[in-house]
């Protein structure tokens, strides 16, 4: 079984380190490292397209071999699924990320983005985010601990190589920071995101402002059954997750609208 180990905060990051050396005692695993050569949080789905990307052959302290690209965490999921490090993955494993990635926070989430670039491309993909020590629900982060995380995910494997996931997919998988108390499948909760417009400073010589936008200790919507919630009471919350947004409740709605009326009026007449 040929795994993809990926990430979004970098390819020397303490999380990716700690989930890679468990994966690799595993036994008929190989770990095919494809990471991003520093920092790309929340970076989502993006691509690079306009430029080439560099890739460099890192060798880690216990001798083994991985790849910094210079590209984003869907990049290293391409590179992958392309033959770099030897050929398709069976599973794309992203993480451990420095924080969770809960609720709402996902479409924003570099980590989870790898998962689902292969859930796109027909491969089986596990999404792993670290709570910090503090156990806060914000982004702050603090100090770490992934020793737990990492041996939990390297059992998660060991179980994916003999009962996958349904096609298309994913796993999204978030530890709490404080001791655990348990494990839930959640579903998706609500964030409260609480940002506010922030004038930094006056204007420069140009007329040009400084502003922050986004604030840094988010809330939640407590709904029990939620990702949020269940690491808020320190237990590790698993959601399976998928691509398809159609909302297809919807769909008879829509063509109920008399769309070929619209067509018929937004024509010029002759």
């Amino acid at each position: 079984m040929r795994v993809l180990l990926t990430n979004d905060d970098g390819i020397g990051a303490t999380g990716l380190q700690s989930l890679r050396r468990a994966l690799v005692a595993l036994d008929d695993l190989e770990v095919v490292t494809i990471a991003p050569d520093s920092n790309r949080s929340a970076t989502a789905r993006s691509i690079t397209t306009r430029s080439p990307l560099s890739v460099e052959e890192v060798t880690f302290e216990d001798g083994n071999v991985g790849y910094a690209t210079g590209g984003t965490p869907v990049d290293c999921v391409r590179f992958a699924e392309l033959g770099l490090g030897g050929g398709r993955p069976d599973l794309i494993v992203s993480g451990i990320n420095h924080g969770a990635n809960l609720g709402d926070d996902i479409t924003y989430s570099g980590t989870v983005a790898a998962a689902l670039e292969g859930i796109v491309l027909g491969i089986p993909a596990i999404a792993l985010s670290q709570q910090s020590q503090s156990g806060g629900m914000g982004y702050v982060h603090g100090k770490f601990d992934f020793d737990f995380a990492a041996q939990f995910t390297a059992r998660m494997v060991e179980r994916l190589r003999s009962e996958p996931m349904p096609e298309a997919t994913l796993i999204n998988v978030n530890f709490p920071g404080v001791e655990v108390t348990g494990v839930e499948v959640t579903t998706l909760g609500k964030r409260v995101y609480n940002d506010e417009l922030r004038l930094l400073d006056e204007p420069d010589e140009s007329g040009r402002k400084r502003y922050e936008i986004y604030g840094w200790t988010p809330s939640y919507e407590e709904a029990e059954g939620t990702d949020l919630c269940a690491v808020a009471a320190g237990r590790i919350a698993i959601t399976p997750i998928h691509f398809d947004l159609t909302d297809h409740g919807g769909l008879e709605r829509l063509r109920g609208w008399g769309l070929e009326k619209l067509v018929e009026d937004s024509t010029p007449a002759a």
